[in-house]
């Protein structure tokens, strides 16, 4: 396997709504149990001196409303953490809703991420409410939010964008293993201004240790995971460890899988392999005014691409990246200035597409840098209120190839220039309302080479030239707390969104999809009004995070199949039959939909506490006019049960989806399944070593035990691939 490419480290800041501290550590309370929807409790915390004792959280920090996690109330309630201890590993399926959110933010933890069979990041998100993946290989499954995908929805590491191919088609994967991953949030609303218009859809950000933002407890912490699969008879696993001295910090970690073709109710589904494996090393200077770091990573991975035409020709893809960040933040705290932050990336990216004895089909490149610097002011008082927020500018650059060695390019060298500013401010109004605003403005230019018009695929005319695009976006929200510790929100977003390189020159043959894609060089600006209101209760025996949302678009940009087929080059449609024609167009368009996420504890039961939990979503998506928009997913609705203690945590839910019966034009219905799941892990302390206390969690995860059907309406695979069938993984975490 080749090893060439660039891969990400810089933690993202605290999402739009909490503008906690930019702080150098995100400690977490730690909680038992269930489903998670909304914000992960960040805690403030400052960095352990090496000589002199940290200072105390400025006026900024105190006077912010501090997150709050739920804490059961039976006998296994938690207590804090001390932000300088490492906290103890949530358990699976915590249902942790954070009180002053404005928007809702999907959190999955470690252990979440380790029990879930498969080999992408996306396959612990897909049974979130409002989340669904791409499901394109076992190798390549992208996140879908709210029915919106690819070029809408941002995949980060540490606040710096996973720097790939994966949104120019879905056969691509994402370079970050489900392993290399702490954390994951799922970030939807205004809060995704802050990353770009490319986010539109909402964020998916992974976080961990790779540039170290505080000393560890004692001089060192680290983990060790990995499990093994009877689905895919797969294995996996890694290893990750932060040290310290003087004013100093250091980290290492490293992963490998290893998963052969998975079993469906009907056999094998062939072609289904993946091999990755990568490594990070980072490093930072620590002290009490902040800190300044920087850190190398890199990701390989060979998978399979299954489909019939896909198997006879042993389609695969071989992906590499190398990518450097760093990552700094200065605590000012004086001229008004609370602190200042920059995050910055730089990737070097390619992957080949191999068919048959090795033959290389097409290769991918992408070579990307990313910046942004933000400012956070003090609080200070108003007439209205106590103000707080931020500003910041980002800049982007990429350049991104897709040849084809058999027929016509995918897409041309074509060239993404952007740069951006944002602002975002809170105004604490009463003790029971808070307001906030937010404000972006962009610049993008995208250069590149397409086609103007192919009336006549054997005499086309090209577009050889610059776009430019000045997209700005705004929102505004309310959160009011109500009685019994149930919280309102508010908000409303207006935002524009510049097309994608891809969207605008695609023009060539893909042959891992089986498509030829064709841009449109003229497509304008994507827009989008939205309101969503939601309802949340953090604390208590009940705790639930609910939302609803109404999106109107204007100049939806969509891929349509057109019907026609054609062969490796454009004066072949029409004529050969080999790839399906695929053309980018624009409609005004509708969304709407629900997702609702709940869990309640009933009793205190042996030396903890069982309870039940339920979750329901669906989106809703029409052209104005007539048609469904492709690919939407099916209304879903799930209910379990769990138990929890200080050790034991055993879980059993079922999810269904139903039919899928709105579909466009060029789709066919898809029927619906139910999954059901279950899990039983135990943790427990082991010996202490010498200042290190190890802490180990062993489980078992059942899934898909019915052993279902199960075709996922929004993969382009759908009738040909089966999901995964019934299997059991066995699986491990140790910390110390």
């Amino acid at each position: 396997m080749r090893m060439t490419g660039l891969r990400a480290i810089v933690a993202v800041a605290g999402p739009f709504g909490a503008f906690v501290p930019l702080c150098p550590s995100q400690a977490q309370t730690p909680l038992p149990t269930v489903t998670v929807t909304t914000p992960s409790p960040v805690a403030p915390a400052q960095p352990v001196a090496p000589v002199a004792a940290a200072p105390a959280p400025s006026k900024a920090a105190t006077s912010a409303p501090a997150k709050k996690a739920a804490t059961p109330t039976g006998p296994t309630s938690a207590p804090s953490t001390p932000v300088s201890q490492p906290p103890a590993a949530p358990a699976s399926g915590t249902l942790i809703v954070v009180e002053d959110a404005f928007v809702p933010v999907t959190v999955i933890t470690t252990q979440e991420v380790v029990a879930k069979q498969g080999s992408t990041l996306t396959d612990a998100l897909q049974t979130k409410p409002g989340v669904v993946g791409s499901t394109f290989a076992a190798g390549s499954s992208r996140p879908i939010i709210r029915g919106l995908d690819n070029y809408r929805v941002r995949v980060q590491e540490n606040g710096v964008g996973a720097h790939d191919v994966s949104n120019l088609s879905e056969d691509h994967a994402v370079p970050l293993d489900p392993n290399a991953a702490q954390q994951v949030e799922i970030v939807r609303g205004p809060a995704t201004l802050r990353y770009g218009s490319q986010a539109i859809g909402g964020v998916v950000s992974a976080s961990n240790d790779r540039i170290p933002t505080s000393f560890p407890r004692n001089g060192f912490t680290g983990s060790v995971r990995g499990g093994l699969s009877s689905i895919d008879r797969g294995s996996d696993g890694a290893f990750s460890v932060t040290g310290s001295t003087g004013n100093f910090a250091v980290h290492a970690d490293a992963f490998t899988r290893h998963a052969k073709d998975y079993a469906t109710p009907h056999g094998q589904q062939l072609n289904t392999f993946v091999e990755s494996e990568g490594f990070s090393v980072g490093s930072s200077i620590v002290g009490n005014a902040g800190f300044i770091g920087v850190s190398f990573a890199r990701f390989n991975s060979l998978y399979g691409i299954p489909g019939v035409e896909a198997v006879e020709l042993n389609k695969r893809i071989d992906m590499t990246q190398d990518k450097v960040t760093s990552r700094g933040e200065w605590r000012v705290r004086d001229h008004g200035i609370e602190a200042i932050s920059y995050w910055f990336g730089s990737t070097d990216y390619a992957h080949n597409e191999l068919a048959l004895e090795g033959e290389i089909g097409s290769r991918f490149t992408n070579k990307e840098k990313e910046g942004r610097i933000e400012i956070q002011h003090m609080a200070f008082s108003t007439p209205l209120g106590e103000l707080r927020g931020a500003a910041g500018v980002q800049m982007g650059n990429r350049n991104t190839i897709g040849k084809s060695f058999e027929g016509d390019n995918l897409l041309e060298p074509a060239q993404t220039r952007s740069i951006a500013s944002f602002l975002f401010e809170e105004l604490q109004a009463t003790k029971q309302l808070r307001l906030q605003a937010a404000m972006r403005i962009e610049q993008t230019t995208v250069n590149g080479t397409g086609l103007a018009d192919v009336t006549d695929p054997t005499a086309p005319v090209l577009f050889e030239g610059v776009r430019k695009f000045k997209p700005f976006s705004a929102s505004v929200g309310a959160l009011y707390q109500l009685p019994l510790g149930v919280v309102a929100r508010l908000t409303s977003q207006y935002v524009e969104r510049a097309p994608d390189a891809g969207e605008l020159y695609s023009k060539g043959a893909h042959e891992a999809t089986g498509t030829f894609e064709i841009g449109n060089p003229f497509l304008e600006k994507e827009k989008a009004r939205t309101v969503e209101f939601g309802l949340k209760r953090a604390t208590g025996d009940l705790r639930f995070d609910a939302s609803a949302f109404y999106t109107k678009y204007d100049g939806f940009i969509f891929k349509r199949l057109t019907g026609v087929d054609c062969g490796p080059t454009l004066d072949s449609c029409g004529v050969d039959t080999e790839l399906k024609q695929l053309i980018f167009e624009q409609r005004k368009a509708t969304f709407y939909g629900v997702e609702i996420g709940a869990q309640y504890d009933v009793a205190k039961i042996w030396h903890g506490v069982w309870g039940i939990e339920g979750q329901y979503d669906f989106v809703h998506a029409r052209f104005v006019g007539d048609g469904n928009v492709p690919r939407i997913p099916p209304h879903r609705v799930g209910a379990g049960l769990y138990y929890r203690d200080a050790n034991w945590f055993a879980r059993i839910n079922m999810l269904h989806a139903f039919n899928q019966t709105r579909v466009a034009a060029s789709e066919t219905p898809t029927d619906g399944y139910t999954l059901l799941n279950a899990e039983l892990s135990y943790t427990w302390k082991l010996a202490a070593v010498g200042t290190l206390s190890p802490e180990m969690t062993i489980g078992l995860k059942g899934e898909n035990l019915l052993d279902d059907d199960v075709r996922n309406h929004v993969s382009f695979k759908k009738d040909e691939v089966l999901q995964p069938g019934r299997g059991v993984r066995l699986f491990g975490v140790m910390k110390f």
